[in-house]
């Protein structure tokens, strides 16, 4: 299995970086220091080649692709900021706790009173309807009916009240959009000239020298490019497995040793008549 190291690319630029490569790999015949593209190395062998090797090869535009991130996110800041102001402070066209108990009153102020005149209209008529109605009957219907009116109009103001506001909120959102779209379009362009000078780099610093040295080396192997890495610039970050060989049994270094028992003889023992000389 094949080792490599770990891209400090984002996963969002890779395609980036990928078509960088392919156009570099078409535009290769146009180039004299890659005119040998296909005679020994083919464009999908060195295409692998690379892609194998990203984490060196786009280390020589790292400061460009910071530079570009950068921006990047300078640019998506503002709509994340507008989402988080959005979703916190709610109804932010008014203008502070004021504003709010406005809005409280405009809002309860028919539901309240709507409720009083269904009550005093409908206690009154039951009553009046009575054989014989109670003299406060007829008060209890005028109250309804002044409630009546009253929801009315609290309807009536809470309608123009939230027309002013819209209108207000419109004015104001237009603007911040127009504020917000200049501003936006500044902070584009810087973006868009963040990532050509990134892909610029990309190209003439990373990836143009690694093919070149790709191309140089006679010791790369056609048939197995991706463990290659160009003598000199790039490391090799293949592995290969230790070869272990046993001892050689034949030498007499490593004979097994061999042991003999010592030799006992027991003594010469004869009758008295013979005794040892």
């Amino acid at each position: 299995m094949h080792m490599n190291s770990d891209s400090h690319l984002r996963t969002e630029d890779r395609p980036e970086f990928e078509r960088v490569l392919d156009d570099a790999l078409r535009a290769a015949p146009d180039r004299p220091d890659l005119a040998a593209v296909g005679q020994r190395l083919n464009s999908e062998q060195l295409r692998t080649m690379v892609l194998n090797a990203d984490a060196l090869v786009t280390t020589a535009a790292a400061a460009e692709y910071e530079h570009f991130v950068k921006m990047r996110a300078e640019l998506r800041a503002p709509a994340a900021a507008s989402v988080r102001t959005a979703v916190l402070t709610p109804g932010r066209g008014g203008t502070g706790s004021g504003a709010g108990l406005t809005a409280v009153v405009a809002v309860l102020a028919p539901v309240l009173a709507g409720t009083a005149a269904a009550i005093f209209l409908l206690v009154g008529y039951l009553l009046k309807a009575l054989s014989a109605p109670p003299a406060f009957a007829d008060t209890m219907v005028t109250a309804g009916w002044a409630f009546a009116a009253l929801a009315a109009a609290a309807i009536l103001f809470a309608a123009i009240g939230l027309l002013i506001t819209a209108l207000r909120n419109s004015s104001n959102e237009v603007h911040r959009e127009a504020e917000e779209e200049n501003g936006d379009d500044e902070l584009s362009e810087e973006v868009a000239r963040a990532r050509d000078a990134w892909r610029h780099a990309l190209l003439e610093r990373g990836i143009v020298p690694f093919l070149r040295n790709a191309l140089a080396d006679p010791s790369a192997d056609p048939a197995a490019p991706a463990p290659y890495r160009p003598a000199g610039r790039i490391p090799s970050l293949g592995y290969s497995r230790p070869d272990f060989t046993g001892p050689d049994e034949g030498t007499a270094a490593h004979e097994r040793p061999s042991f003999t028992s010592p030799d006992f003889t027991s003594p010469d023992f004869g009758g008295p008549d013979h005794q040892p000389e």
